[in-house]
């Protein structure tokens, strides 16, 4: 029989490699949505509804899905839910009109609820004490956005975008079997009977908690999902790379948001979850500050006569402020949902699938918006600004709602000394 420790294991390694896979399918059309676009003659605003929409349905169905794996385990939604997206995937092969894309799509969402049913049934195989590193490492499965532009578009060149969908398909059944062979089901993670009804655990949504929360979130995760469909395809238009390379460096983009997700977790552990946002939250600032700068061309007169100037970010040093910020996203991924397992250890389903739903509608209102305002504005980097104002607004709710209170009650428990004269 096998023993606790090797349960424990087991479920988060299987966990992690399906959530990969998951999270690979949810960002493919990142990659193959760019040369849908070119046959379809597609404008920004349309590229970004079809990059976006799988993001809507994964977005949607986690709050249901978080209330599901507390009733029933995670093991059993889990393989449910990677088991109905396997046709949906391949049938986007077979494709010819943009209303395919889009319905198929909403069907192969459903692969981007994995995470809150993932978060939840690994969380409760380990102690309080070590929940953050084990959601953080379930977490680096979103360096399935990375594999995905690292692979797709070999196999766009080689064989065409359609072969895309039908080797995903094949890789997500082989997962699912995998995954059932390789996990566990504990009873006591589940209630087994609706012991907490829909409208108990509704009530999360009157806790301003949960609020602040989802917002941060709808940054860390909403931004890092948005900025993973848009990178290619912006590296493509501003640099003019072709399809391969602006996948290759959009990945560094990618990689350090999944991959360092477990850091974070860690460093939630150690420091606490509202010191890691908050710094998380500042570096992110900076960042979005230098990338909403657009490409700039003026010129002054001189005692010499005119003279022309260019400001803007080259490739190289664009890509070096995108992997920082794939950093501090990956960070704060974790530091978020460290919140969530301190606060509500004992309803950590529907808690994350209220936050996870909050970051995935993120993920699918941004890249709309930025296909909108490079469409309205013609300014690729209004993208940047966008996220910049959104960054600010959460610093802003993070100081009146956590830094300040917490100097105030700082404040009471050592006042100042009285001064006599």
């Amino acid at each position: 029989m096998a023993s606790e420790n090797y349960k424990q294991w087991s479920v988060l390694t299987a966990s992690t490699v399906a959530f990969t896979v998951c999270f690979m399918v949810w960002m493919m059309f990142a990659v193959i949505g760019i040369p849908i676009k070119k046959t379809l003659d597609l404008n920004e605003t349309q590229f970004g509804v079809l990059v976006a929409l799988p993001v809507l349905t994964g977005s949607l169905l986690r709050l249901p899905i978080g209330m599901w794996t507390d009733k029933y385990g995670g093991r059993i939604v889990f393989f449910l839910l990677m088991l109905s997206t396997i046709v949906p995937i391949w049938l986007i092969s077979a494709g010819t009109a943009y209303w395919h894309y889009l319905v198929t799509g909403l069907f192969v969402g459903v692969s981007g609820a994995s995470f809150t049913v993932g978060i939840a049934y690994c969380a409760r195989w380990f102690p309080r004490e070590r929940q953050g590193l084990a959601m953080g490492i379930f977490g680096a499965g979103n360096t399935g956005a990375a594999i995905t532009k690292l692979v797709a578009p070999s196999i766009v060149v080689a064989y065409g975008w359609a072969m895309v969908p039908r080797v995903y398909a094949v890789l997500m059944l082989v997962t699912t079997v995998l995954f059932w062979m390789f996990t566990f089901t504990d009873t006591k993670h589940t209630s087994g009977q609706a012991e907490v009804t829909m409208r108990e655990q509704l009530q999360a949504l009157k806790d301003p908690k949960v609020w602040r929360y989802s917002q941060y979130y709808s940054i860390v995760f909403g931004g890092y999902v948005a900025l993973s469909l848009w990178m290619t395809k912006y590296y493509i238009s501003e640099y003019g790379f072709d399809i391969r390379l602006a996948a290759l460096l959009a990945a560094a983009f990618s990689v350090p948001g999944g991959v360092l997700r477990a850091v974070g977790g860690w460093f939630s552990d150690k420091y606490g979850a509202h010191t890691v946002t908050w710094w998380v939250l500042w570096i992110a600032l900076v960042c979005l500050f230098f990338l909403s700068y657009p490409q700039t061309q003026f010129t002054i007169q001189t005692v010499s006569g005119p003279k022309s100037f260019h400001i803007g970010l080259g490739p190289a040093l664009f890509t070096i402020i995108m992997f920082t910020m794939g950093i501090a996203f990956a960070i704060g991924k974790a530091s978020v949902f460290k919140y969530i397992s301190d606060d509500y250890p004992h309803n950590i389903g529907v808690i994350s699938g209220v936050v996870g739903l909050a970051g995935g509608m993120g993920g699918f209102i941004l890249p709309i918006m930025f296909g909108a305002l490079v469409d309205l504005t013609g300014v690729r980097s209004s993208a940047f600004m966008l996220m910049f104002g959104i960054v600010w607004v959460s610093l802003m709710w993070m100081y009146f709602s956590e830094v300040r209170p917490m100097g105030l009650a700082e404040g009471k428990k050592h006042p100042e000394p009285a001064h006599y004269t």
